[in-house]
């Protein structure tokens, strides 16, 4: 399963009164098989294994085929992200065992209109067992923990169409195509854009 939204990186500068209305949860979101726990040092082997796919690096910071100190590096940025104003970098894990399996962020995009975008990626040796989905429903469950969140939104390419059905599964509702949406790899790409309202 790979990413639901492009750019884990978020929106390119904090607004002011980010850092003070966003707190990591003191409570590890969890919905399913998996827990969204901060990144750890001894995550590197998911971080390899996501090296491995070519469209990870497409719509992340991790460079294609990283080593242990651009795996290590990644993890460093994900711990930072929040400090930063930009959103919330989540290390999917296994409930029964801590094992991490993937990645899933909350990212600030207008949080004085109430609205955050939403990503996603399970490694490539952990996908066929529906952990995206659970990903997503911890990580929509705890959009609505915030205050300031009204709307969350994904941005899939139209080819994706199992992360399109991820997204659906947990109330996710299409809202259109966005023609040459986001720059990726270097060309424009087509965009569909779900998105989930606060119940």
């Amino acid at each position: 399963m790979k990413r639901g939204g492009p750019r884990e990186s978020g929106a390119d500068t904090a607004a002011d009164g980010r850092r003070s209305v966003l707190t990591w949860p003191a409570v590890p979101p969890v919905a399913g098989r998996v827990r969204l726990r901060e990144f750890r040092n001894d995550d590197l082997a998911l971080v390899l294994d996501l090296a491995t796919d070519p469209y990870v690096p497409v719509i992340s910071t991790l460079p294609a085929g990283a080593d242990d100190a651009d795996a290590l590096a990644y993890i460093e940025r994900q711990q930072g992200r929040l400090a930063e104003g930009r959103g919330f970098s989540f290390c999917v894990s296994l409930t029964d065992t801590d094992e991490a399996v993937g990645t899933a962020g909350l990212w600030v995009d207008d949080i004085g209109h109430g609205r955050f975008r939403a990503g996603y990626t399970v490694a490539p040796s952990w996908r066929g067992r529906g952990l995206a989905t659970d990903a997503l429903r911890a990580l929509t469950s705890f959009a609505w923990t915030l205050e300031v969140a009204h709307r969350v939104e994904l941005y899939v390419e139209p080819w994706n169409t199992v992360s399109l059905a991820v997204a659906e599964r947990n109330g996710y509702l299409r809202e259109g195509l966005l023609r040459d949406h986001h720059r990726l790899g270097g060309e424009w790409r087509d965009m569909v854009l779900l998105a989930a309202v606060r119940p």
